[in-house]
């Protein structure tokens, strides 16, 4: 763990019955039904973060709530997580502090792992109003919002004029709403102007170097990962977690890396065989990857230093669906003097500028100085990472199930 994360003020409850998330089977993402908090002081006296894990086959990552005292007395959640009994442990010591939960947003339309904890959140906290993006739709099933257990009489959708919010004085917001047929990507990213802080959701990302802290509590899916092979017995230190986490981060982003291989059929199953252990949680010793020699090159232009970036999924199938559409909620937000981003997602807060905001999404224009997707100062992804997820595009434009982007800005 490093210096930084060593010396923020985390709190960790060592008590796994408060763990227990009993509603697992809606969303069946690892850890299921054992779900830790970390909670951590971002502002003094103003924000907190509170993280959890969320991940496939060990590939895990942060999923973060942020909490934000309101100069008036109480507390405004953005984008809730689970509500265990640890979790909400924590937030209630806020809450004596600070006063109570007064509004609950919701920033997604689509992001189920998202909405799937504000109803049981908002049941924690009766006397909060929940607010939530537009045009909400779910997958497979699209369910009302009621069946997934929010308040009726206390839920809306977030007014279109920023202006007419109850907590207008002390925020502003900005929504990204795209139409893409069969639903709709919803991004609200919100300005705290006291803190100068933007919170966003899934908009934009930075990759750490290290392993984020939530992660380390259970270093098992980082020391999985950083295995070259299913026989070897890897030590638990510090280089092995950060190899982990590093190839963690190059699964999520892209799904299929280009420096990663797998072992065909037979292999696998003959080195399953071999390895020292063969339980459920090892997934019986079957190990399938094979990472290439050059793979911590991958990463290092995949983190670019820290910047924020767009996820390349979202920059192949979300956002060429209405580029001036983003563009324009890019421009506005970059208009918002803040000094730092907390995403929902892997590293958080991001030192930044509202310029490298903007930078981002510049490969939705046509100037942007590259042919392919760009990132934060028009540094390329590597084509080759970007292979499978282009692949995967072609087959849902094949299939009908995407269109293809529209033109360039």
């Amino acid at each position: 763990m490093n210096s930084q994360e060593r010396h923020s003020k985390v709190q960790a409850q060592e008590h796994p019955r408060d763990w227990s998330w009993p509603f697992w089977p809606a969303v069946p993402l690892y850890p299921y039904n054992k779900r830790r908090t970390l909670r951590r002081e971002i502002v003094q006296d103003t924000i907190w973060t509170f993280d959890q894990l969320q991940g496939i086959l060990y590939t895990v990552v942060p999923i973060r709530m942020t909490v934000v005292k309101l100069a008036a007395g109480g507390l405004l959640v953005y984008a809730p997580v689970a509500p265990t009994t640890e979790c909400i442990r924590l937030v209630n010591e806020l809450v004596a502090v600070h006063g109570d939960v007064k509004y609950i947003i919701l920033p997604t339309s689509s992001g189920l792992e998202h909405k799937v904890f504000v109803g049981p959140f908002a049941r924690r906290f009766p006397s909060a109003q929940v607010f939530v993006a537009p045009h909400q739709w779910s997958f497979p099933f699209n369910l009302p919002l009621s069946w997934l257990g929010f308040p009726q009489k206390r839920t809306q959708v977030l007014p279109e004029d920023s202006k007419q919010a109850p907590f207008a004085d002390e925020f502003d917001y900005a929504v990204l709403d795209i139409n893409l047929g069969r639903g709709s990507f919803a991004e609200v990213a919100m300005f705290h102007k006291r803190s100068r802080t933007l919170l966003v959701t899934d908009s934009v990302l930075s990759v750490p170097e290290e392993p984020p802290a939530i992660v380390q509590l259970d270093p098992y899916p980082l020391l999985f990962h950083a295995r070259e092979n299913a026989v070897e017995v890897i030590e638990d230190n510090e280089a092995n977690r950060r190899k982990g986490w590093q190839r963690i981060s190059l699964f999520a982003i892209y799904l299929r890396p280009s420096v990663l291989e797998t072992a065909g059929v037979g292999q696998t199953l003959r080195d399953a065989l071999k390895a020292p252990n063969r339980s459920p949680k090892a997934y019986f010793g079957l190990f399938p990857f094979r990472w290439k020699e050059n793979w911590h090159q991958s990463f290092d232009a995949l983190r670019g230093n820290g910047r924020p970036f767009v996820a390349p999924i979202l920059q192949t199938l979300i956002l060429p669906q209405a580029p001036t559409q983003v563009l324009n909620w890019a421009d506005k937000v970059a208009t918002w003097d803040f000094g730092r981003i907390i995403s929902c997602h892997f590293d958080s807060p991001i030192q930044t500028s509202p310029h490298e905001f903007r930078q981002a999404f510049a490969f939705l224009e046509k100037n942007s100085g590259t042919e392919n997707l760009s990132r934060s100062l028009n540094q390329p992804l590597l084509e080759e990472d970007l292979r499978f997820i282009r692949e995967l595009e072609a087959n849902l434009i094949q299939r009908g199930i995407a269109t293809p982007p529209r033109e360039k800005v």
